[in-house]
């Protein structure tokens, strides 16, 4: 008997299943591929910790798999002696993740660590805050950030507020192997901890201190107020966690035209009214711009459910709303902070910024314009917060402007080191009442950046390898780019092949290599001879392999035809491979 087979039937005649959960699971007796797909191995953690569909079964998120990894994780703790320091966890609105929250709490009473748990949902970026002013030694966050409603997820952090290392993670997983995740014992009831001092909530009292951080942050705090009576913004949580603040922060920041899609402000878990709750989608601001375009709105912001990522849609000329993508917000923030606090006089001594290497490429060249130092770093925030913790480090406690990803995660402060859509939903309202003084949308504002700094245009597109071979299909595709790279894309030959679980960059002319200086990960990057490059990774969250293309031209046209060739290459390649 296979292994999957063995599992599930350990699961279904064990004794700790409700008669709801064995049912779910006889509902698949003779569906091979579902039992193989939920029961083969545990979950594994990737750019964002643990995520899967939430059914009964060793590989996806139960309260048995969420027991088990945070007595894994209270096995690092400990080894750590980090007990009295305590763990935070927080949640979102998806179905289950108070209930998870709950019994992560219960098992690190058990085992003797102190725990703090927010009241209800709370943004990703409080709790990795939470975590550096309370002094905890780790977090816990229950969230599936922008993945369907099936989804849920586990992101684990360490003292600095950052997602767990590479490392740490092995070790989390390594020790919750030692116990059998049909054991259900070990938890401490909720309530019998709280009664003995073992776990302390945090309420809204603690929101203020993670406002007052936000609040800090801004460039210009009286440039919302100074076009105040004009100004107006229609603004979404998706159903998630940035219902409360986010409107909270614009209030505070003189906003006084806010226009909330009502149908959406409710936390829900089924998400009614989208199919996906991710602010990269256009059709998730349908309602949004009903509203805008009735009230006149000049932005549309929308947060996910856990409000790390925020996406906007602002005004062109003709008075359209345009989706303003990651890669180019990112750019838009970089500018506007680095000129603002010019501006000011407030631009730190050692200023530095951090982007992903599958970010835009504007970024660099408004970093090299400014002479500001711009760090490259492989995707996952919490490499963007090793940087700022290494810059601390180095005595550079004040020099961090920006941080940004092109899936729609910014930050713009040290306070956090996750994105923070509260922080950035400000800071784009600030950008644009500073802008709409000067007369300007965004949309103007990027085509102001486009004069200035040269033409980029960035693309992407997802190559879904879902089913019981997907993993297998996914590391034989990412093997055969390695053994038989591509000579062109678009026309342009491959000048340099970078390989990230090499950690080198190879000229392929003269057969030369460097070192990329960055942690091994299963990343290829493409360097064509005119500069742009195509990269290849696996998602670290979704059954995907993700492409990325970045360009630079004379303008939009010329990069929209190399963008639409490079796609049209690769996905062809993809194909024969």
């Amino acid at each position: 008997m296979e292994f999957f087979e063995r599992e599930y039937r350990r699961f279904l005649e064990s004794g700790v299943l409700t008669e709801e959960e064995r049912a779910q699971l006889l509902s698949i007796e003779n569906d091979r591929e579902a039992k193989a797909l939920r029961f083969s191995s545990p979950m594994d953690f990737g750019t964002a910790g643990l995520r899967s569909t939430m059914y009964m079964g060793l590989g996806c998120m139960n309260r048995l798999t969420v027991a088990m990894t945070t007595k894994g994780l209270a096995a690092l703790v400990k080894k750590e002696k980090g007990e009295a320091r305590g763990v935070v966890i927080a949640y979102d609105s998806r179905n289950n993740s108070s209930a998870f929250a709950r019994v992560s709490a219960e098992v690190l009473a058990f085992a003797g660590i102190r725990v703090y748990i927010f009241n209800a949902l709370r943004p990703t970026p409080e709790l990795s805050f939470a975590l550096r002013h309370l002094g905890a030694i780790a977090g816990i966050n229950i969230t599936a950030s922008h993945n369907p409603k099936e989804y849920n997820g586990y992101k684990a952090y360490w003292e600095d507020g950052a997602q767990l290392s590479p490392e740490q993670a092995a070790i989390v997983k390594e020790e919750s192997l030692c116990f059998d995740v049909l054991d259900d014992s070990g938890r401490m009831p909720y309530g019998e901890a709280l009664a003995k001092g073992l776990i302390t909530e945090l309420c809204e009292d603690f929101d203020e201190e993670y406002l007052a951080a936000v609040m800090k942050t801004a460039v210009d705090a009286d440039a919302v107020r100074e076009v105040a009576d004009t100004l107006r913004v229609v603004y979404t949580p998706l159903h998630g966690a940035g219902c409360r603040l986010v409107p909270l922060v614009f209030e505070r920041m003189g906003l006084r035209r806010l226009y909330t899609v009502d149908a959406q402000m409710q936390p829900d878990g089924d998400f009614p009214t989208v199919k996906k709750p991710n602010p990269e989608y256009a059709e998730v601001f349908r309602l949004g711009r009903e509203i805008a375009d009735r009230v006149g709105s000049d932005l549309i912001i929308a947060t996910d459910p856990d409000a790390d990522r925020v996406g906007v849609m602002a005004r062109n000329k003709e008075g359209a709303f345009v989706t303003v993508s990651g890669n180019r917000m990112g750019a838009l923030l970089l500018d506007y902070i680095i000129r603002k606090k010019k501006e000011l006089g407030t631009l730190p001594a050692k200023p530095y910024c951090v982007k992903s290497i599958v970010s835009t490429d504007m970024a660099s060249r408004i970093a090299a314009v400014h002479g500001i130092t711009l760090y490259d770093v492989l995707t996952g925030f919490k490499f963007i917060g090793e940087v700022i913790k290494n810059q601390e480090k180095e005595g550079n406690a004040e020099g961090f402007l920006l941080g940004f990803e092109e899936s729609y995660g910014y930050l713009g402060g040290a306070y956090a080191r996750d994105k923070d859509a509260v922080e950035a939903s400000m800071l784009i309202l600030e950008m644009t009442a500073d802008y709409k003084k000067r007369g300007m949308t965004l949309i103007d504002a990027l085509d102001a950046l486009f004069e200035t700094y040269g033409h980029f245009g960035e693309g992407m597109t997802d190559i879904y390898m879902e089913g019981l071979d997907g993993i297998e299909k996914r590391k034989a595709l990412m093997q055969s780019l390695r053994s038989k790279p591509p000579k062109t894309f678009g026309g342009y030959a491959v000048h340099r092949l970078g390989d990230y679980l090499a950690g080198t960059f190879t000229d392929l002319a003269s057969g030369e290599r460097e070192e990329t200086g960055l942690p091994f990960s299963d990343v290829i990057c493409f360097v064509l001879e005119n500069g742009d490059k195509i990269i290849v990774r696996p998602s670290g969250t979704e059954p995907k392999v993700k492409l990325y293309f970045l360009a630079s031209g004379e303008d939009r046209e010329s990069l929209d035809t190399k963008l639409s060739a490079y796609k049209r290459d690769a996905l062809s390649l993809v194909n024969e491979s």
